[in-house]
């Protein structure tokens, strides 16, 4: 996702400003007079009227009907002996006026940081053609003279209609003064102008390390380098500092708070990343729960030494698994497929990890008892990866609950192999949105009876845990469960549905973002589903979501966020 990155206009901002509208903060109570929907441990919603809520912040019990005060009705008692005490009332009693109550929300995959990086730096997701971008960029760095790199993220070349990936020149015809680096919107791709070309060193000599690709031009490169290529420019940018890393974190929490977000699976999480988190958890600031995911050996080790770290700041940081990548994206033409892209004859995608090294990490984790969670697009990575947990299941038993990020492009015969093992698909329904024209593209019809298959995985009795990608794609939850019932766009297209045999219901979606991404982190039984003994983590939406038409769900606006038992945000405040 975005990486290190120099943040320009950090020195303006603060933690103490960004935290200073904290809202009150309650214990034990009663939320009272709601629509209220929990999860069962099979997945089934329950639903209630008032939810009670202990002295831990815990859920104590569903109460089908609206909450009545017990009546104190004691013994007379025996000459001599005291009247017993009054019942411990509780701390407060809210009357919700009938508004929906939801479990908070889970992404199952998503990047905090890059969220927050991508809030303070540049960012061109919201451009339709590269003469936008270009406008963009200029007027940003007009906006911000002195700075010594220009940093962003969110660029698609498909999304600009462009037919090619952009070059330097055209990079260059806004800012050529100083080094330019942009990310493309699925972090993996790069695009340079010659500045920043020229101060990584690159030439046309460089060769492409494996697992990457530069894209060349008249024998030099033209200003986008792919997957593992992209180390080449990000090796001298400057890496952000660690009051940057504060405060563009406070601004992901605060974007997934107002989202419905309660907690996410950080996957690829750095040593920088987890002191940011923890610098947030000792000033009393951090309020989302973050199941992290190191980037690689190195980050584990770091982070966690010789095992899982344990539940900290009463359950919202673990550090349990470790993220690998296995190819790239489709957009990029990346992913690593079986056979050559339809639309580019010749290229296959890029598998980033040998075999033999990729089970040697694997291993390296498990036997440190670490989750692996893994990076695998195209159908050739499915299949390799799958190949990988088979025979590592000899060695490493026991619930591993080993992990397959985004599972996209899955050939037909490996959909059943995800049963095996204990394997979670990790998918995010809103790429299939996006991605729905490009994928036909990119494969051609007959390539996709295992595409972004999501019916198929539950027909497999596979756990199927939800996600966004975030900030790939928006991390709005709404917007995900609308797709994963509908898979229409935001324009309602194609109408019916894309592959529309994969739509599953919306029972099928909530849990996906609820319990299974719970238990896709080992967190079952902490969070995830709002049934008793867990943690009190619940929203208040504007609509009941169970009856309405996946287009009105994707409008659903949250009203508020509680975790713990605490409010944590309330729209408008």
């Amino acid at each position: 996702m975005v990486r290190a990155a120099a943040l320009a206009r950090a020195g303006c901002l603060t933690i103490a400003a960004l935290t200073a509208s904290t809202l009150p903060a309650f214990a034990s109570g009663v939320i009272d007079n709601v629509n209220g929907m929990a999860v069962d441990p099979n997945g089934k919603i329950v639903h209630f009227r008032a939810l009670l809520i202990d002295d831990d912040g815990k859920v104590e019990k569903l109460l089908p009907d609206r909450y009545q005060e017990p009546e104190y009705k004691p013994k007379k008692p025996k000459k001599g002996q005291p009247w017993p005490e009054r019942p411990k009332g509780l701390s407060f009693r809210m009357d919700a006026g009938g508004k929906t109550l939801i479990p908070g929300l889970i992404d199952a995959h998503g990047h905090v940081m890059g969220l927050g990086l991508a809030l303070i730096t540049l960012d061109l997701s919201d451009t339709k053609s590269l003469a936008e971008a270009q406008a963009k960029i200029r007027a940003y760095a007009q906006d911000g003279a002195g700075r010594k790199w220009i940093i962003g993220t969110g660029w698609n070349q498909e999304q600009w209609g462009l037919g090619r990936f952009p070059t330097a020149a055209d990079l260059d015809a806004a800012v050529s003064d100083i080094p330019v680096w942009l990310e493309r919107v699925d972090g993996h791709a790069g695009w340079a102008n010659s500045a920043a070309i020229r101060a990584a060193g690159v030439t046309a000599a460089t060769k492409a390390p494996v697992g990457g690709r530069i894209e060349m031009a008249a024998g030099k490169p033209a200003g986008v380098f792919v997957d593992k290529a992209m180390d080449l420019i990000a090796k001298v940018v400057p890496a952000p500092a660690p009051k940057d890393r504060d405060i563009a974190f406070e601004k992901a929490q605060r974007a997934l708070l107002a989202t419905g977000i309660t907690g996410i699976a950080d996957m690829g999480t750095s040593i920088e990343d987890w002191q940011a988190f923890r610098r947030s958890a000792d000033r009393g600031a951090l309020r989302v729960r973050i199941m992290a995911y190191a980037a690689g050996i190195g980050n584990m080790t770091l982070i966690a030494g010789p095992e899982p770290t344990p539940w900290l700041y009463d359950d919202r940081l673990r550090l349990g698994g470790i993220k690998l990548v296995l190819d790239g994206a489709l957009g990029s033409r990346g992913a690593w497929l079986k056979a050559d892209y339809a639309d580019a004859p010749g290229q296959r995608g890029l598998p980033m990890i040998p075999d033999t090294q990729l089970r040697n990490i694997m291993s390296r984790a498990a036997m440190d008892n670490l989750q692996i969670a893994t990076h695998a697009i195209g159908d050739a990575a499915n299949s390799e990866i799958l190949d990988a947990i088979q025979e590592l299941s000899e060695t490493y038993k026991g619930d591993r609950r080993w992990r397959i990020e985004h599972a996209q492009i899955v050939s037909p015969s490996d959909l059943p192999r995800f049963a095996q093992f204990g394997i979670i698909a990790s998918m995010q329904p809103v790429h299939e949105a996006s991605d729905w024209r490009m994928a036909t593209a990119r494969l051609g019809e007959a390539r996709l009876a295992g595409a972004y298959a999501w019916k198929a995985m539950l027909d497999n009795r596979v756990p199927l845990a939800f996600g966004s990608d975030v900030p790939v794609e928006s991390p709005n939850p709404f917007v995900g469960i609308a797709v994963a019932m509908s898979r229409e766009d935001g324009k309602g297209e194609p109408i019916g549905g894309w592959l529309p045999q994969q739509k599953i219901s919306f029972e099928a979606a909530l849990d996906g973002f609820t319990r299974q991404a719970a238990y896709a982190g080992f967190a079952e039984k902490r969070f995830g589903s709002l049934v008793p003994g867990q943690r009190a983590d619940f929203l208040l939406i504007d609509r009941d979501i169970a009856t309405a038409r996946p287009a009105d769900i994707r409008a659903t606006q949250v009203l508020e966020t509680w975790i713990g038992g605490k409010r944590v945000y309330v729209k408008g405040q």
